[in-house]
């Protein structure tokens, strides 16, 4: 747990070292960004993308929400900020992959599950994870030996196919200029799982 004051120091202490040695990098991406992958990953603070994938400033361009959900397509009413993020990825900065990470113990796939058994969470949390009603339901259908994990599996899955309701994501899509990827992070064994394009299964990434 960090009080604002180590936040500070954490800041001086980046200055001192991170900032010092990548200085010509910062310089250069004070400038403009130019990053060929747009993740988007679940807000949770144990999964943090630049450290799962090793990523220098500038190299990813992240977005992080409850689930690392995807919602379909649509123009009316509400506020778009997924959608507004993708179309600037897509058609600003024009990202080659776009890569969804759900990962194990994810809070917002817990909600899901908890309002299937009518128990929902939150005043904003349960509207925004009905988003999983679909894949949850069909998870609980099959019943599975864990549905916490394969609704997080689920949810990848779901969110991909979401992305593709998007034309400006479809027609690069199409066009072979933009490819769509799943993966699952493990949290604590700290292993990654990568869906295949030929299978549509997760396999594990060897170290």
């Amino acid at each position: 747990m960090r009080s604002p004051q180590e936040l500070i120091e954490g800041y001086r202490a980046f200055r001192r070292g991170t900032y010092c040695d990548q200085a010509e990098l910062y310089e250069t991406l004070g400038k403009g960004q130019n990053p060929n992958v747009m993740l988007i990953a679940c807000a949770d603070s144990r999964a943090e993308p630049s450290d799962i994938f090793n990523a220098a400033p500038g190299q990813l361009f992240v977005m992080r929400n409850v689930a690392n959900l995807v919602p379909p397509y649509e123009t009316g009413g509400g506020q778009h900020g997924v959608s507004a993020a993708l179309e600037f990825a897509v058609t600003a900065l024009e990202v080659e992959h776009i890569v969804i990470m759900g990962h194990g113990g994810c809070g917002g796939v817990q909600a899901s599950l908890s309002a299937a058994d009518h128990n929902p969470v939150g005043e904003f949390i349960a509207p925004w994870v009905k988003l999983l009603d679909k894949a949850r339901d069909k998870v609980l259908s099959e019943n599975p030996d864990d549905p916490q994990t394969a609704l997080e599996f689920a949810g990848v899955e779901a969110s991909l196919a979401n992305l593709m309701t998007f034309p400006f994501v479809s027609e690069r899509v199409a066009s072979g200029k933009l490819s769509l990827h799943g993966a699952w992070f493990a949290i604590a064994l700290g292993e990654l799982y990568w869906r295949s394009a030929e299978t549509g299964k997760f396999e594990l990434i060897e170290a």
